[in-house]
This record gives structure tokens, sequence and C-alpha cells, in this order.
């Protein structure tokens, strides 16, 4: 196999040596087996689903039987504001897709049939992802699905395909959602309150939660691999097998999704913020790996740290375009929190050989090598992740960036360059990076700059409560 002029290796797979996806997936629905649970009463709601500019969830509870009669052949309409509006649902301008003066038409959501999944947490409950389009067939090109799909494609026209595994932490309260807005989300009770990062004994406090998530998320087709304690109090993480991109992808937000609502059944509260205090923060380490169509080995080779040379160039088109798309992988004003020399969270714009004090960990060897992002936050838009790490990626592959030696020591303590310490910095960067109009597009970017201006007004406008405890007895 040869990508511009490189040789590659062969190989039965990376990352693990087969399919993840191969045969039968429990969870999985297929539409004649949908059918047959409709009819026997087993099944009464469809969720479609599409990823907003956060990725979270968002879309409509339709009658089983209207799904398959209607929307299954026609999909069905939703207003193109929710790619147009802020956290909180406010509508706001700047965007040229949805405003008031466009009258905030429809788009269509198409249902993606291969998601097609069980909502094991919700009675009588299946769920499909959506991807947007116009009324006149075009593609909504600042989906966030349609735009990891527009990396996919590129991929797929180099006889690629990428292949990635989220690593999602969140803090677990023993508070409903409800007290804790009542509190301002202040005073509030993590369910550990020591560090329990690996314990067997501080996780068995909430196992009944953390066994119900994982039981829940394989009966919606999900293939969960562990959970551990972290080092914030309260702090877990739940890990899931790799698959390809775009299902990863699906399946992250359908979890984020569903293990909130699994938590506040169960009266608590899980939040997977960047930085909900100023202990250790939600991260999101992103893995990703690379292998031909059939299977064959991409990023693995006789190079040096066993890496080919397609794969040497892919990790140096990572670090070549890492500060210019860090507003893909830290998306809020709270994400920069994170990076705090110690932390765990990167700050050098550095790889290593199974360091975790860079932004980029080499890990694994010959077919389960991949390279690990370590900047993503829990808060992070896995789509918008993704089709980052692919278009740079594949920068270093069509460049033939060489990659620099791999750091050894303590990267907090080089003098490096880091990644962009404000949601700000992040914002400028993006916004005059050739890269990202070349390779997500010019519409892309000012939809996405367009988002980050809106926080960054909305929080320079707020009195936060540091300011008052400051300021107002002592100013």
């Amino acid at each position: 196999m040869h990508i511009n002029g490189l040789r590659l290796a062969q190989s039965t797979g990376q990352m693990g040596a087969t399919h993840v996806s191969d045969g039968p997936r429990a969870g999985f629905l297929t539409v004649d087996e949908l059918r047959e649970e409709v009819a026997r009463g087993r099944i009464d709601t469809v969720l479609l689903a599409l990823a907003d500019m956060q990725g979270r969830l968002q879309g409509k509870r339709l009658s089983a039987r209207y799904f398959l009669e209607e929307v299954l052949r026609h999909g069905s309409e939703g207003c193109n504001y929710l790619l147009a509006v802020d956290v909180e649902m406010n509508t706001v301008g700047g965007y040229a897709m949805s405003s008031w003066d466009r009258g905030y038409g429809d788009f269509v959501m198409r249902p993606d049939l291969s998601t097609l999944r069980r909502v094991p947490w919700q009675e009588g409950t299946a769920l499909v992802m959506a991807d947007l389009g116009w009324e006149d067939g075009a593609d909504v090109v600042a989906s966030p699905r349609q735009i990891l799909r527009r990396q996919l494609a590129r991929l797929e026209e180099r006889g690629l395909r990428a292949y990635v595994g989220t690593e999602l932490e969140f803090v677990v309260y023993e508070d409903t959602y409800e007290e804790a807005w009542k509190r301002g989300y202040r005073d509030m009770s993590p369910a550990n309150l020591y560090n329990v990062d690996y314990s067997l004994l501080g996780t068995a406090r909430i196992e009944p939660l953390l066994r119900r998530i994982r039981r829940d998320m394989e009966g919606a087709g999900l293939y969960v691999e562990s959970a551990k304690g972290e080092c914030n109090l309260g702090q877990h993480e739940i890990a899931f097998r790799f698959d390809e991109a775009l299902a990863t992808c699906d399946n992250h937000s359908i979890y984020k999704n569903g293990a909130k609502e699994i938590a506040a059944q169960e009266g608590k509260s899980i939040t997977f913020m960047a930085k909900p205090n100023e202990r250790e923060g939600n991260s999101c380490h992103i893995h990703i790996s690379l292998r031909g169509v059939d299977g064959e080995l991409v990023m693995a080779g006789d190079g040096p740290h066993g890496l080919s040379e397609a794969g040497s160039r892919f990790i140096a088109g990572q670090l070549a375009c890492m500060r210019e798309l860090t507003l893909m992988y830290a998306p809020n004003i709270n994400s920069y929190k994170r990076y705090v020399p110690g932390s765990f969270a990167p700050t050098a714009v550095k790889w290593g050989v199974d360091n975790r004090t860079c932004s980029l960990r080499l890990v694994g060897h010959g077919p389960s090598l991949r390279v690990e992002n370590r900047v993503p936050g829990g808060d992070v838009n896995p789509y918008l992740a993704v089709a980052a790490l692919i278009a740079a990626g594949l920068h270093g592959i069509d460049a033939e960036l060489p990659l620099e030696g791999a750091f050894e020591g303590n990267a907090y303590a080089t003098d490096a360059e880091t990644v962009p310490h404000t949601l700000r910095d992040a914002l400028a960067l993006f916004e005059s990076s050739k890269l990202a109009r070349e390779s997500l597009g010019d519409e892309v970017v000012a939809h996405y700059a367009n988002n980050a201006r809106i926080e960054l007004e909305a929080f320079d406008a707020a009195v936060t409560d540091w300011e008052m405890v400051r300021g107002f007895e002592r100013m």
C-alpha cells in the first residue's frame, strides 16, 4: 500500500487485531427488528437525535409507528437554530446559516440507520442518530457530524480509515441537578471525599451507579472496557473500546447524555465540564490510529519507536497544527482552566513515548500503536476534535513533515510552545489558520469562530463570584 510515495507495512489491523464492529452487535437494531419490537409492544418511542455545536444530543421523541411509516423514508424537520444558539439555547446573531433575517427555517434530519439502537435507561425506547441536510439535499456543512464525515471522506480518498477511542472523565455528586441549580452549584457533595485514583475501595462506594451506567451502555451497543477512579473528589472514568471514528463519536455523545440521565434517575448528578473546581479537571484523551480500508497497518513500521514514515508524518502534522486547531479541542472558556503545570493536563506542544506530560503521547506497539491527544477536556465536542485531528494528520502526511525527536522528561519544564492560554487566544489562531480554512472550509471556520465570540461576549458581560468576593467590601 502507498500514500504519497510511502510504502506502508501490511497487517491485519491496528488498535486491536480485528474490526470491532464485525458481526452482530448487541444493543443495535435493524429496521426489521424494530418493526417486530414495535408490533410486540416492547418499543413505542424512537429518539431522532442530532449532535449540536457542543456535541449535545438534540432532537425529537417520535412515536415508533410514525418513525417507521414516515420518518424512515422522508426524514424529519428541525429548526435550523439548533446550530445557531448559545449554550442556554438563546438565539444569537452572527451566523450565516440561521437568523431572524433568514426566518429560522428547517433543516432535514435524515436517520442514519447504522446507528439504530435500544436505550435501556428509557422504557420502550430506541435511538437513531441523524445527519443534517437542506431541503435541496445538500449537507449542512457546519453540522458537527457532517464536518467529521468530510474529513473521513478525505481519508477514504487515500485508502485510509481512522479508528478512535475517547477516555471521558466526570465528577459525581450526591446532589440532584435541581438541588445543584438552586444552590448556584456551590456547596455540593462529591461522591468521594478523597482521591480514589485506581482505588477499588473508593470506587465501590458508588459502584451501583457506575455498574448501572456500564450495563445500560452495553445494552445500547457500546463495548465497555473498564471503570476506574480518578484524582478529583468524586471523579471517575468509564472506558469504552475503540471503533471507527464516526461510531466512536456517536457512542461518546450517546454515553455522555445517557450517563447524565441515569445519574438523575438515581438522585445524583454528573458533570463533564473541563474544570469544575480548582482540583484536577475532567479530561477527554482521544486515541487515534489509521488503517487501510482492508485493515492494513499504517502507523506502525520499522522506524524509530515502531512508527512508519506515514505514522511519523501524521504525528508531525498534529504538532504543527496543535495551536491553530486548539479551538476544536477546547471550545469553551472553562476549557483553558485545565492547562495547569503538573496537573496531567498538557501545556507544552510536544510528543513523547508514554509520556503523560506531553500534549501527544505515543502508546502501544505494532497493531496497537496509536497517538493519544491529551489536550481535550470533558467538554469537548468529539466530532469537531476528531475532524481536527484528521485534518492536522493529513497535513503532516501531504506536506511530508518531519517528526521532531520524542521528548523525554518533564514537558511542563520545557520552554517549548504551549497550547493557547485562553479561548480568546485560541479563537485568534483558528480564524487566521490557513489549514483550518483549506481543510474544514470557510463556512465552518466562520461558524465556530462566531460561537467562540458569543461565549466571550457573554463572559465579558458577566459579574462573577470571584469579583464579588474580592470587590464587594474590600474595594
